[in-house]
C-alpha cells in the first residue's frame, strides 16, 4: 500500500513526535556507547545495525516504544466482531471513540480555535474546582451556515480553560459544488457571521445565558498565511447587554490555505457598504413604520392603548422588526406532526426574562433562536416565535398574536388559519389547542353563544415572516374578534415589500440565520432508570423517617408504563388510547380486599430531588408515598420521552396497594 507523499511526511511527523516525547534518541545513545566499549574494544570490528538492534532489544527498549504507539483499528470491523449484546438495556461505560473528520480536499473550510478565555471577573473569587467535584460551567455553542457545533463544558473560572476546535464548511448547502473550489472573493461575499452563544450551567443542571455574539470571520481572508488571531470581548445579555462579561482568544484559519490573499483595504470596504445598505434600509422601514403607526392612531384614539408590537429588543438589547424572529422551519425526521411540534415547544422550559431589582416590571427579551436553543428555556415569546415558525414549516398558514391574558396580563400565542376558515389557537407553553368561535355582540340575547374555553382576552396585533396586521375592530377582546384578514377595516396591514426589505435573510440584513435543530443525545430508558431508581431511594428514606417500612413491587411498577405511555400520547395528540388493558391489568394486580392508589405527574426537568420535593406537596401524592395498613407494596414508574434539542418530558406515577382494614 502506497501513500501519497503529504500523508508519507505527515505520519514521518508523527513518528518523529513520538521518539522525541519518549527521549528514544538519548537511550539509543547511551547504548551505543555502551555496546561499543563492550563489544569493541577487544577486536576493534566494525558494528552493523543489526548488532545495535540486537542491543536495543536485549535492553527493552524497542518494546518500550510498540507499547507507546497506539494503533487505531476500524471502527466499523469492530462493530462487525464484536459479539451481539443481551435485549436488556446496557450503558457503555467505554469513553467515545473521537472519529477523524473526513475533509473534503475539494472544498473549503474554516477552522476556529478556542483558545481559553480571560476576564471573566465575576468568578474571579471562584476556588478552584477539586478533582470529581460537581462545579458550575461554560459551554460554547456555535452555529455557522446550517451547522451546529458545542464545546467541551469547563469550569466557570476568571480564565476559563476553552481548548476546542471547530472544522465549519464555508459553503455547505449552497455556492456551488464539489468540483468548484471557492475562492476569496466569493466568500468575502458570504455575510453569514458565526453566532456563538457562552452558556453557563450550574451544579444543579440550571441553565443561564451568558452572552451572544456574533463573530465576523471574513478578516481571515485578508490575514497572511490564511490565519489570524481575535480576542473576542463578550458583552452580557438584557439589562446587562453594555457591561463586559469577558474575552476569548479565537484563532481562525482556511483549510485549504488561500492561492490569493484579499487586501485589508478590500475587506473592510465591502463590511462598510453592507453596514451601510442594512443600516439605510433600518432607517427607511423604520421611517415607514412610524407612518404606519400614525395611521393607525388616527382610525380611533383607542388604538393607543392595544398591544401593537412593530419592535422588540433581544438578548443584546438590540431593537428588530418582530417579523424577523419567525421563519418558515422544518424539523427534518425529527418531528412528525404540528401537533408533535407543539408538543416539543411545550416541554422547553419557561423562564421570564431576569429583571435586576423589584417593580414587578416585565423585563422584554425575545431571543434569537439559537441562544432560545442552547439556553433549553425562554419567555413565553421565544416559544411562540418557534412554535409559529415549526407550524410554517408544516406548511400551515400561521401567526404569532400578541395580546393579554385574565387581568391584563400581557402574552403571546400563535393562531393558524385553515382553508375553510378555521382559527384555532395554540398556546405553545402547554401545547392546548383551542377552535375560536366569535361571538356576534348584536345577535339577540335569546341566541346561544358559544363559551371560550382558551384563555386570551384582548388581541392587538399579528404576524409571521411575511406579514403584519393591527387590529382595527372597535373592540380589541379576542372572543369577538374576526379574522378576516383581507377585510381592511378590521385587520390594518404594513406592506409586505417593507417586511421583506429588513426581515429576509439576504445579503444586506442584520437578521441572524435560523439554526436547524439538532436530534436528542438523551437516552431515554437509561434516564427512565436512573431517575427511578433515585426516587425509590427518597421515598424508602422519607418513610423510614416516618417510621415506616418500605416493600417494593416490581411487577406492579411494570404494570403502570401504559398508563404513562398513555398520558404522553394523549397530550400529544389529543387522543387518549389504551385506558382499558391499563385497569384491567391493575384489577389483575391487586388481591380481593386489597385497595390501589396511583398518582400520575408531569415535569420537563430529570432532578429527581427536585420532582420528589414538587411531588410532596400535593395530598394526593403523599397519601400515597406515606401509605399505612396491611400488606403494603409501594410501586413507582418513571418515564422519560426524548425531544429534540435534548428536551423531555418526564411521566412519573406513584402508587401503592395494601389490605383494607376497617
Amino acid at each position: 500500500m502506497s501513500l501519497p507523499p503529504e500523508k508519507a511526511s505527515e505520519l514521518k511527523q508523527i513518528i518523529h513526535q513520538q521518539l522525541v516525547k519518549m527521549d528514544v534518541h538519548g537511550r539509543i545513545r547511551e547504548v551505543l556507547a555502551e555496546t561499543i566499549r563492550e563489544e569493541l574494544a577487544p577486536e576493534h570490528q566494525q558494528l552493523s545495525t543489526e548488532d545495535l538492534i540486537k542491543a536495543l532489544r536485549q535492553r527493552g527498549i524497542i518494546d518500550d516504544v510498540m507499547k507507546e504507539l497506539k494503533f487505531i483499528t476500524d471502527v466499523n470491523e469492530k462493530e462487525r466482531t464484536s459479539a451481539p449484546k443481551p435485549s436488556t438495556h446496557f450503558v457503555d461505560r467505554e469513553p467515545p471513540v473521537l472519529k477523524k473528520t473526513n475533509i473534503d480536499p475539494t472544498r473549503r473550510y474554516l477552522y476556529l480555535q478556542v483558545l481559553g478565555g480571560k476576564a471573566f471577573l465575576e468568578h474571579l473569587q471562584e476556588p478552584e474546582p477539586l478533582p470529581g467535584q460537581v462545579c458550575s460551567t461554560f459551554t460554547l455553542c456555535l452555529h455557522f451556515r446550517n451547522q451546529r457545533f458545542r464545546s467541551k463544558p469547563v469550569p466557570c473560572a476568571c480564565e476559563p480553560d476553552f481548548h476546542d476546535g471547530f472544522l465549519l464548511e464555508v459553503h455547505k448547502d449552497s455556492l456551488g459544488d464539489g468540483s468548484k473550489m471557492v475562492d476569496a472573493t466569493t466568500m468575502l461575499s458570504i455575510c453569514d457571521p458565526v453566532h456563538m452563544v457562552l452558556i453557563k450551567t450550574d451544579t444543579f443542571g440550571e441553565t443561564t445565558l451568558v452572552a451572544s455574539y456574533f463573530l465576523e470571520w471574513r478578516s481571515v481572508l485578508a490575514a497572511e498565511n490564511g490565519v489570524t488571531n481575535v480576542a473576542v470581548e463578550l458583552l452580557g445579555v438584557g439589562t446587562e447587554s453594555k457591561v463586559s462579561v469577558g474575552v476569548l482568544n479565537i484563532r481562525l484559519e482556511m483549510y485549504p490555505q488561500l492561492n490569493k490573499v484579499l487586501s485589508p483595504e478590500v475587506t473592510n470596504t465591502q463590511f462598510s457598504l453592507e453596514r451601510q445598505k442594512t443600516a439605510e434600509k433600518e432607517r427607511l422601514f423604520l421611517v415607514y413604520a412610524k407612518q404606519w403607526w400614525r395611521e393607525y392612531l388616527q382610525i380611533r384614539p383607542t388604538h393607543n392603548a392595544r398591544l401593537v408590537k412593530i419592535f422588540a429588543q433581544d438578548e443584546n438589547g438590540v431593537n428588530r422588526p418582530v417579523c424577523s424572529y419567525i421563519r418558515p422551519l422544518r424539523a427534518g425526521r425529527l418531528l412528525d406532526t404540528p401537533r408533535q411540534a407543539a408538543r416539543f415547544v411545550s416541554v422547553l422550559g419557561y423562564e421570564r426574562a431576569p429583571v435586576i431589582g423589584g417593580g414587578g416590571g416585565k423585563q422584554e427579551q425575545w431571543c434569537t433562536l439559537l441562544a432560545f436553543l442552547c439556553r433549553n428555556k425562554g419567555d413565553c415569546e421565544d416559544h411562540a416565535n418557534l412554535l409559529c415558525s415549526l407550524l410554517l414549516g408544516f406548511g400551515l398558514e400561521a401567526f404569532v398574536c400578541v395580546g393579554t391574558k385574565a387581568k391584563g396580563v400581557p402574552h403571546t400565542w400563535v393562531m393558524t388559519c385553515g382553508t375553510d376558515g378555521t382559527i384555532a389557537f395554540w398556546e405553545s407553553l402547554t401545547g392546548h389547542r383551542y377552535i375560536h368561535r366569535p361571538i356576534n355582540p348584536d345577535d339577540p340575547p335569546v341566541v346561544e353563544q358559544p363559551k371560550p374555553l382558551y384563555p386570551y382576552r384582548t388581541i392587538g396585533c399579528i404576524f409571521n415572516h411575511q406579514k403584519f396586521f393591527g387590529n382595527c375592530q372597535p373592540s380589541d377582546a379576542v372572543e369577538v374578534c374576526v379574522f378576516d384578514l383581507h377585510d381592511e377595516s378590521k385587520w390594518k396591514p404594513m406592506s409586505g415589500e417593507a417586511i421583506k426589505s429588513v426581515c429576509s435573510p439576504g445579503t444586506t440584513s442584520s437578521v441572524p440565520p435560523f439554526p436547524p435543530l439538532c436530534a436528542s443525545t438523551l437516552d431515554a430508558a437509561v434516564a427512565s432508570n436512573e431517575i427511578e431508581l433515585q426516587l425509590r431511594v427518597l421515598v424508602s428514606e422519607h418513610r423510614k423517617d416516618l417510621g415506616l417500612s418500605t416493600v417494593w413491587d416490581d411487577h406492579l411498577s411494570y404494570l403502570l408504563s401504559p398508563a404513562l405511555a398513555a398520558y404522553e400520547l394523549e397530550r400529544t395528540t389529543s387522543i387518549s388510547a389504551g385506558n382499558e388493558e391499563f385497569q384491567d391489568a391493575v384489577r389483575r394486580a391487586v388481591p380481593d380486599g386489597h385497595t390501589f392508589k396511583g398518582f400520575p405527574i408531569h415535569f420537563v426537568y430529570r432532578n429527581a430531588r427536585r420532582a420528589f420535593a414538587t411531588c410532596l406537596r400535593s395530598p394526593f401524592c403523599e397519601e400515597v408515598i406515606c401509605c399505612r395498613g396491611d400488606q403494603v407494596r409501594l410501586a413507582v414508574r418513571v418515564r422519560v420521552f426524548t425531544y429534540p434539542e435534548s428536551a423531555c418530558a418526564v411521566w412519573i406515577m406513584f402508587a401503592c396497594k395494601y389490605r383494607s382494614v376497617l
